[in-house]
């Protein structure tokens, strides 16, 4: 029995919750990583000053710009290539992974280039107060030089996923991971670069990330490779992936718009605000990092058995994801409720008003997280079997549908208060919009 032939019987055979549970937890970590070196950058920041901490949210709106073309790219490709090896079709998820990374080099290209060119524009729009922007500024131009790699590694990253070697993508994502949180200090206080340290840091922890992650395939330890020979000339090639991938454009770039409009909201109530907001931002995301990275296991699980006919699993898998998922989102919230003081006290600039205003946030957000989970496993399923269309509603409605009229609507009634309540109701919301979608797709499944 070949390499192949090995991994689609352990896909297509391990019992389903240990398989999910194998699959997910290298990539819960992976995600993890990611969200707590994001952590460690606000940390250090916010030594250097409330105006240097609202800088790394609203950079953090273009950083979500690059991460939603790169996850559209990677996502789409690796569920497309999941559904081609569960029919085992490899010489085409060989044609699809080549195309999505050369696709994805190209677009981080140009993506730097006109944002380059618009910068101090883009920043002003993105929500830079005049006293935020020359640190979103510094900021800003290092990690867009590195746009190119972190499209391309957020490529690989999804492919080794989709053909569930979860583990090989925690160890690049944690590589680069352990050089930022390691640089950081370094570059910012030691060597005085202030918030230009941040940011360089980062860009070579992504550096290294995409060339650990890449050596895999090099090392051939992987079903798909790589080849310039194997690179799409043909438009449909891209045209199915990109339709698979916009699920996750709408979910990431969504996330990116509604990081601007938050931020905007934000900076006329003034910087405490906006810095409360983005320490409640990349604090929260630790936690949506981690369901996010559940979903992401389950997701190859459920798009391998579909492909292969197997629908009794994929009802399995879900029924699984989504019970798990619940009861984590219940005890995380619970923690984050009652360590919110601690977490912003930790994380805070040290101004009481920024304080208090997270604190507020943190506390109204994890008493929706027990309503995130079925959002999160009706836009993985729905993509993972190809339902681009249910998938891309589903993904547009939290940071969509609901997040923004809110977010638009509420702090000219509200003030502070309507800026905090626009991400849970948006939660809740959705939530009860999924709850059709998934029991007509199981009840589907078990037809």
């Amino acid at each position: 029995m070949n390499s192949n032939d090995t991994q689609y019987k352990k896909m297509t055979e391990t019992p389903v919750p240990r398989l999910v549970t194998v699959l997910a937890v290298p990539t819960v970590i992976s995600m993890l990583i990611t969200s707590a070196y994001n952590l460690v950058d606000t940390y250090f920041v916010t030594k250097l000053g409330t105006a240097a901490s609202g800088a790394i949210g609203i950079v953090f709106s273009l950083m979500a710009m690059i991460q939603a073309i790169g996850f559209t790219l990677g996502m789409g490709a690796g569920s497309t290539i999941s559904r081609l090896l569960g029919k085992k079709k490899e010489e085409e998820a060989k044609k699809v992974a080549s195309s999505a990374l050369m696709a994805a080099i190209l677009s981080g290209a140009v993506f730097s280039i006109l944002s380059l060119l618009f910068l101090e524009d883009l920043l002003i729009f993105l929500g830079a107060t005049k006293t935020i922007l020359p640190f979103a500024l510094d900021y800003a131009r290092i990690i867009l030089y590195a746009s190119p790699v972190m499209m391309a590694s957020f490529v690989l990253n999804n492919l080794l996923r989709a053909e569930a070697k979860t583990k090989y993508s925690m160890i690049g994502i944690g590589a680069g991971g352990v050089i930022n949180v390691a640089l950081d200090p370094l570059f910012i206080f030691y060597f005085n670069m202030g918030i230009q340290g941040a940011a360089l840091a980062t860009a070579l922890g992504q550096i290294v990330g995409f060339a650990v992650l890449l050596s895999f395939y090099l090392l051939k330890k992987t079903v798909i490779c790589f080849s310039p020979g194997n690179v799409g000339r043909k438009l449909s090639i891209y045209k199915v992936f990109l339709i698979n991938g916009m699920p996750s454009f709408f979910r990431q770039g969504l996330a990116s718009v509604a990081a601007v409009a938050l931020n905007r909201a934000a900076a006329v109530q003034g910087d405490s605000v906006v810095a409360a907001m983005s320490i409640v931002g990349k604090i929260f995301m630790v936690v949506f990092c981690a369901l996010i990275g559940f979903g992401q296991g389950f997701q190859p699980v459920a798009g391998y058995n579909y492909g292969a006919g197997k629908q009794e699993r994929v009802k399995t898998s879900c029924t699984f994801t989504l019970t798990a998922g619940s009861l984590g989102m219940v005890g995380m919230g619970a923690l984050l409720y009652v360590f919110a003081p601690w977490l912003m006290e930790w994380f805070g600039t040290g101004e009481k008003e920024v304080a208090e205003i997270g604190v507020r946030a943190l506390r109204l957000q994890s008493a929706a997280m027990p309503f995130m989970p079925l959002g999160i496993v009706c836009n993985m399923v729905f993509q993972a079997v190809g339902k681009s269309g249910i998938s891309t509603f589903l993904a547009a409605c939290r940071q969509g549908v609901f997040f923004l009229p809110v977010i638009f609507l509420f702090p000219k009634f509200f003030g502070i208060i309507g800026i905090e309540v626009a991400q849970p109701i948006a939660d809740v919301a959705t939530f009860f919009v999924c709850v059709p979608f998934y029991i007509h797709f199981y009840k589907k499944m078990g037809r």
